[in-house]
């Protein structure tokens, strides 16, 4: 799990969540180190017509550059990007965000499957996908196209997630390449870091 060819493989997280997402974020965000050069794209279903506090929150407790995403951003490594609510977060070539207002995807917008299948058409076997606790199924067509493009997929053990709707069905659509407790996801996270060793991955 702490292998060094992960870092060198993986430009690119997706992390898709949903209810008890904030939770969850808290333990792998704080594990993220400053040496981590891939970029972050996390979707986390929110009320539409409210301001997100992603930021606000998570900014001060990671190491790495946290902000929400801007259409037609320039993507830069070691940043971790929230879509912004109501509006779906999606990976152009560049690389670069774009945000659209198209219809809803499996009721939300922003969509996970949205986020991971672009990604996916970008990053292709560069790419890591994490699906961690929510109450519902959005997040099991995006983490099936990261597998198809060769990327490594990534699920939360589901009898830990404070909602296992959304692990559960991602791993009835396909086998993940890893179910783990969120402690081990962030290991795998810190481990993306050049500098770390196998001591400072645990």
């Amino acid at each position: 799990m702490t292998d060094p060819l992960l870092r060198e493989r993986v430009d690119a997280v997706v992390i898709g969540t949903s209810a008890g997402g904030i939770e969850a974020l808290s333990v792998l965000l704080p594990a993220l180190t400053a040496g981590v050069r891939a970029s972050f794209f996390i979707v986390l279903h929110l009320p539409r017509e409210r301001p997100s506090l992603l930021v606000d929150i998570f900014a001060p407790r990671c190491a790495l550059r946290v902000c929400e995403a801007e259409d037609k951003d320039p993507i830069a490594p070691g940043t971790v990007y929230f879509a912004p609510p109501d509006y779906h977060m999606l990976i152009d070539r560049g690389p670069a965000v774009t945000l659209s207002a198209d219809d809803l995807v499996n009721f939300s917008r922003p969509s996970i499957d949205v986020l991971f299948e672009s990604a996916a058409d970008v990053y292709g076997p560069r790419l890591l996908g994490v699906i961690l606790t929510g109450a519902s199924s959005d997040g099991a067509e995006g983490l099936e196209a990261v597998r198809r493009a060769g990327g490594l997929t990534v699920v939360q053990q589901p009898d830990e997630s404070r909602a296992s709707m959304m692990t559960v069905s991602a791993l009835k659509r396909g086998p993940a390449d890893l179910v783990l407790p969120l402690s081990d996801i962030a290991r795998l996270l810190r481990s993306l870091d050049p500098s770390a060793s196998p001591d400072t991955a645990k």
